[in-house]
């Protein structure tokens, strides 16, 4: 008798039992979320690799040294060979307030999104260690 008790017990288990998981529309919508936010990924993250080679691209200039044109210069050589397309050394803000010169930058960054979005990243850098970045002399942004 003890393997007819057993047998209903289990039966009890299984039929009490309710399976737990996510329906076929929840993980479509969870696939559709995660698809938006690497589309997102893929698109800015170039953007900010760039922004990296940008302030590679002023500290390498600074450690150069010399005159502003040469700075601007060296900043050049090294967004060419990096394919920076964002900025060019003449948009550098080159500041000569202490011992050694500090060089800054900022620009936007526009992101299409679709035909009608598009995101706008502010990028903008310096060597200065207080990390005041300079305003330009013409005062455009």
């Amino acid at each position: 008798m003890q393997t007819g008790e057993t047998n209903m017990v289990e039966r009890k288990r299984v039929v009490g039992s309710k399976q737990g998981g996510m329906s076929l529309t929840g993980l479509i919508l969870v696939l559709m979320v995660l698809g938006a936010f690497a589309l997102l990924a893929i698109k800015i993250v170039p953007s900010f690799l760039e922004y990296r080679a940008v302030h590679d691209g002023i500290v390498r200039a600074k450690a150069a040294g010399g005159s502003i044109v040469e700075m601007q210069q060296s900043f050049d050589k090294f967004a060419e060979v990096n394919d920076v397309e964002a900025i060019r050394g003449r948009d550098l803000v080159i500041s000569h307030d202490g011992a050694s010169p500090e060089i800054s930058f900022a620009y936007e960054k526009r992101i299409p999104l679709t035909e009608r979005a598009t995101l706008v990243i502010t990028y903008d850098g310096t060597t200065d260690p207080s990390g005041v970045v300079a305003a330009k002399a013409d005062g455009a942004d």
